[in-house]
């Protein structure tokens, strides 16, 4: 391997480091070639830094080059190193700018630093200043060579044996912190998720232990999830997830954006059950038990090494176990929604004049927590939540559901039952839907001011789903007629909200609301009774 010429070395004992870096070699088959060694030379004397590097120059190790960093005293060493935490070799000198100016590098390397990787071989011209019984005693550094006694032949050797050293060290490091990161990834792995989201995560995570012990951070892959019903065909993927060059592509089929070789490639892995690593590329195939084909596909930016393949397989066994514990969760959440939904057309059946409310309602009630700013995941348990805001009216006598004329006071006090008699339903759940679903039906009438039933909560004592809920809510009724009333206009409807802004409502709801009538008025639109049309401003 060949270098550039060095750059001119500052005069001894001047604080400015400088970077000498060997000219690279080209990458073989495409790939990138790894990154060089780090070898820090730390000397006041320039003929020191002259013949190191005209030693190591054409030094290769496992095909590895070096790229010399180079510093004549001890506080430009410090600096230095605090640069380049990932030097793998300091070759130091212990007499600089002090008598003891090496011994303190060593000493900040270690201690302020925290930098227990590089190996640190002790270079002096003066061994009476600093015996080496006592330094190795009493400094954490791994050789110690008198300068006279370092011919090119022995600097050599010596460079080797610090390489080999901290490669085993770095290699330790990354199966420990690659064990640790599929431990904690696999917790991650089993919370509640959608497929979406749990392929995202997957995704991640697989980027993050390819690559794991560059101290520089993991480099960026390229890659992506997609999955199939059982049904479908080869090349039916849907991609779920995906990063680098592929992040474009979520959303779409495999053969409407991937190249032929490589759905080939897929195709292969799939027909074959099994997952494989390759030179620089991962292919994961998971089948869980509800029959899907899901394909993970990793493109590395360099070769995949022996401990990054061994880490890839063990989190392969966490992810096929959690792909079967998604594919239960959204079974389980499908059939969580279907219930919702029949639950939802039985309060439909009993107030046969609501038509479509109970819908419309989860619309709106979904895109106000979007524009106040929700988190996407409390969008959609709105969204299943909103509807069964009255499912307590199950328990209502049908002669008060659908009496025609004023109800008494009495009466108005069984019909405010409606709301514990939901709440109560729904309320053993263990399942996020269906608590909401129970919040929301014991507090879509509470009011701002206190005013509200069955249990008088004031201001933000009222969940922000049943804020939500309660302009939701009253919005639809005023829009649509009922038997004892004509459907409201969208301009009287805003009247309304503004009048009872503060007492009835929240008043950054309606102010939301009032910015984006259009909006509420589309979902209106959508789904209509025999109402008028709503328009803003109609």
């Amino acid at each position: 391997m060949t270098g550039k010429p060095a750059p001119p070395n500052p005069p001894a004992g001047e604080e400015g480091p400088f970077v000498f870096q060997p000219e690279s070699a080209e990458p073989a088959a495409g790939l990138p070639l790894a990154r060089p060694w780090k070898i820090m030379i730390v000397d006041d004397d320039d003929e020191v830094h002259a013949i190191s590097r005209m030693v190591l120059r054409e030094f290769a190790f496992e095909g590895r080059g070096i790229e010399f960093l180079s510093a004549h005293s001890g506080a430009a060493a410090k600096q230095l190193m605090a640069e380049h935490p990932d030097t793998a070799v300091l070759l130091l000198d212990v007499v600089m700018e002090s008598e003891t100016a090496g011994l303190d590098v060593v000493q900040h390397v270690r201690q302020a630093l925290g930098n227990p990787f590089v190996r640190i071989v002790l270079r002096t011209g003066q061994p009476g200043l600093a015996p080496e019984r006592s330094v190795v005693l009493q400094y954490d550094i791994n050789d110690y060579r008198e300068k006279t006694e370092l011919t090119a032949q022995k600097l050599v050797t010596t460079v080797i044996a610090s390489l080999r050293a901290y490669r085993d060290i770095r290699t330790i490091e990354t199966s420990r912190r690659g064990l640790e990161q599929i431990v904690g990834a696999s917790a991650q792995l089993f919370q509640t998720q959608s497929l979406a989201h749990f392929s995202a995560s997957v995704l991640r995570q697989l980027t993050a232990l390819l690559h794991l012990g560059e101290e520089g951070g993991p480099p960026a892959a390229s890659g992506f999830i997609a999955t199939r019903h059982p049904d479908a065909d080869i090349d039916d993927y849907r991609i779920l997830a995906a990063a680098g060059r592929y992040a474009g592509h979520v959303g779409y089929r495999m053969r409407e954006r991937l190249p032929a070789g490589l759905r080939d490639k897929l195709s292969g892995a799939a027909a074959a059950g099994r997952s494989s690593v390759g030179e620089d590329e991962f292919i994961g195939f998971f089948r869980p038990s509800n029959g899907t084909d899901n394909v993970v596909y990793l493109q590395a930016v360099r070769p995949i090494g022996g401990m990054e393949t061994r880490l890839l397989e063990a989190f392969s066994a966490s992810i096929a176990i959690a792909f079967d514990n998604v594919s239960l969760n959204e079974e389980l959440a499908d059939t969580q929604v279907e219930l919702i939904n029949t639950l939802s057309d039985v309060i439909e059946t009993r107030c046969s004049d609501t038509g479509h409310h109970v819908a419309r309602v989860g619309e709106t009630a979904r895109l106000l927590a979007q524009l106040v700013g929700l988190p996407e995941s409390d969008q959609e348990l709105i969204l299943q939540a909103a509807p069964m805001h009255d499912l307590g009216k199950i328990g209502i006598p049908d002669v008060l559901l659908q009496k025609p004329g004023r109800l008494s006071e009495a009466e108005f006090e069984v019909i405010k039952t409606h709301t514990s008699i939901g709440y109560n339903i729904l309320k053993g759940s263990k399942r996020a839907r269906l608590r909401a679903a129970a919040l929301v039906a014991l507090q879509h009438h509470e009011w701002w001011d206190g005013s509200g039933y069955p249990r008088r909560l004031k201001g933000e004592e009222i969940h922000i789903f049943g804020r939500i809920v309660a302009v939701a809510d009253v919005f639809d009724a005023l829009a649509h007629s009922r038997y004892y009333k004509a459907g409201w206009p969208m301009e009287r409807i805003l009247e309304h909200f503004r009048r009872e802004r503060g007492s009835h409502f929240d008043p950054r709801l309606i102010d939301v609301f009032a910015a984006n009538a259009e909006d509420f008025a589309a979902i209106m639109n959508r789904q209509p009774d025999s109402s008028a049309r709503l328009g803003a401003g109609s």
